[in-house]
């Protein structure tokens, strides 16, 4: 009996990323929980979902290719990839952007991603000329100049360079499906960061979504469903 296909989740034992791991589970693939630090609870969520921990830190070249070389090993074909991992928004005005921000955000948002893809077409996807491809973006984006959530600079401005990541490797690889979600406020730990008043301010103009409203999105982007 052939063994259940991989889905690689960046992020997998988060708040989205848990969620998306267990969806893709109930469809019967096998989740690679992608975590950085947080080993106990990747090896848990990968325990109840018939799946593996997988160490990716898209801040280390070093973890990004060994995540890369330790997938392609595998008898099992990745099937696709979820870009659910990202740090927390910092709040704060436009002018007051710290290198520490900057860069940090950049990192696990643009470059770690562009690196990871890269070496996931090399290893695996190009083997079947095949896979699927979903980037989670974020509402605070907008819709174009003007229209993004204010405070939120380095968040918002990593995460529409993940959108090019996806927009170049879609114009590269026409075989892959690549696709993107752009979640509003979601009830997961990264709120923590906002003033409690904020928090209840926007949620009298908003429900805000729960981890699996946003994991339903991804799987059924993922899948085509």
């Amino acid at each position: 009996m052939p063994k259940p296909e991989l889905f690689l989740i960046s992020g997998g034992s988060g708040g989205i990323g848990g969620a998306v791991c267990e969806r893709l589970a109930q469809r019967g693939f096998s989740p690679a929980v992608g975590y950085c630090s947080n080993r106990q609870a990747a090896e848990s969520m990968a325990a109840r979902t018939g799946g593996i921990a997988l160490e990716l830190d898209l801040t280390s070249k070093f973890s990004i290719v060994s995540a890369c070389n330790n997938l392609a090993a595998r008898e099992s074909n990745l099937a696709g990839l979820v870009l659910a991992g990202s740090p927390p928004p910092t709040p704060g005005p436009f002018g007051k952007i710290t290198d520490e921000d900057m860069l940090g955000q950049w990192q696990v948002n643009v470059m770690g991603p562009q690196l990871l893809l890269a070496g996931l077409v090399r290893h695996c996807f190009r083997k079947t000329k095949s896979g699927s491809v979903v980037g989670v973006l974020t509402r605070a984006m907008g819709t174009g100049i003007g229209t993004a959530a204010s405070n939120m600079g380095a968040y918002v401005i990593a995460k529409s360079g993940l959108a090019g990541v996806l927009a170049a490797l879609a114009a590269d690889y026409s075989w892959l499906r690549v696709r993107s979600v752009n979640p509003g406020y979601t009830e997961t730990p990264m709120l923590s960061v906002f003033d409690e008043r904020f928090l209840a301010l926007q949620r009298e103009r908003q429900r805000f979504q729960t981890p699996d409203d946003v994991a339903q999105q991804i799987v059924e982007e993922a899948l085509g469903t």
